[in-house]
């Protein structure tokens, strides 16, 4: 058995308390591992989902964090991508089969045999995997991602997530120049949305239940604002847009959206709420509308959005806090109190 290494970090140990300062071991690298000192991690609201066991899967001690940017501290003696020093990114996952056509393909996030979460995946010694609110993790090169030194740092580790979640969305759906494009929801999903949509010439309106994110969806490139609460004005909207990109993760009703889609228009889903909502099938049916969904990406396809990301100055908007101060964020992020993501600066643990 290898040696280990003492870590540090912040973890829900049951589906009710406060996250707490936490102390677990990690494996000193293998011959393809990094050891990543992490220096931020941003907060997702599937952390939160996840350490209050609204899944139904969580498996405590839980050690969340899947947005994470660190410096390459060791290696193992087969690395050969990545030096002491590196700037790095790990994102939703760390390992998958390597396999299976999805694998083959690059999308290893649709591994067939399941990929490994960086947080609360089952290890084949019955262990967790322990995620980036914490001081270091050990990662395969092969899903290591190379970062710009270019950029923000705090600022680049919701890409990991909230970024990639939205570039793959956009891409897949070869959403473009001259599409009129809604942006459900604006928060760390939805203005990373509006941000690559209008990069990537999209018409932009923010669609949104709050009357107050008017100014702030102008100030990220969006042209155009809908409170979704106005019926008059939303029933302006019906049957205007090619895309509704939906990124909320609260209840809410699918129909009303699906209803703003022109001929042959698609809602794109990201945001997973805990509850299910039916669809009417006649909305789809008599304007041959589509319901897709999407998540994040691939290796390759991460790499691609932060090398893009870089080369536009494409960052996202963050609060930058202290790990004292992660259950005080979980619960402004449930009240939306947040433009538009917390980033842990793990030099604070």
């Amino acid at each position: 058995m290898g040696k280990l290494i003492i870590s540090k970090g912040y973890a829900a140990t049951n589906d009710t308390d406060p996250l707490v300062p936490f102390t677990f071991e990690r494996k000193e690298p293998g011959v393809e591992e990094v050891l990543i000192d992490i220096l931020y991690c941003g907060i997702c609201h599937a952390d939160i989902h996840q350490s209050k066991n609204e899944y139904g899967r969580t498996k405590y001690p839980f050690v969340p964090g899947h947005e994470i940017i660190g410096r390459v501290h060791s290696i193992g003696s087969q690395v050969r991508n990545f030096i002491i020093g590196d700037l790095v990114g790990v994102g939703y996952f760390i390992n998958s089969c390597g396999h299976c056509v999805n694998c083959v393909n690059h999308e290893e996030h649709f591994c067939d045999n399941g990929m490994m979460p960086t947080h609360n995946g089952v290890l084949p010694d019955g262990s967790t995997t322990k995620g980036g609110y914490s001081n270091c993790i050990v990662v395969k090169e092969k899903y290591i991602l190379k970062v710009s030194e270019k950029l923000l740092l705090p600022a680049v580790a919701p890409l990991l997530c909230a970024g990639i979640t939205t570039y793959s969305a956009i891409k897949h759906n070869q959403i473009g120049i001259g599409h009129k494009v809604a942006i459900l929801g604006l928060g760390g999903l939805g203005h990373m949305a509006v941000k690559f949509a209008r990069s990537f010439g999209a018409i932009v309106t923010v669609l949104s239940s709050g009357v107050s994110k008017k100014e702030s969806a102008f100030e990220l490139g969006a042209h155009n604002f809908v409170h979704t609460d106005d019926e008059a004005r939303s029933k302006m909207e019906i049957g205007s847009f090619d895309f509704v990109i939906d990124t909320v993760s609260a209840r809410h009703d699918y129909n009303k959206y699906l209803n703003l889609l022109r001929k042959d228009g698609t809602l794109v889903l990201l945001g997973v709420p805990p509850e299910i909502t039916p669809i009417h099938p006649g909305l789809l049916i008599f304007r041959r509308r589509k319901v897709v969904g999407s998540f994040i990406g691939g290796i390759e396809e991460t790499q691609e959005m932060l090398d893009y990301c870089a080369t536009h100055n494409i960052t996202a908007d963050v609060e930058v806090i202290q790990p004292d101060y992660i259950n005080t964020a979980f619960e402004r992020m449930l009240k939306g109190d947040v433009k538009y993501r917390f980033v842990i600066d793990m030099s604070g643990l």
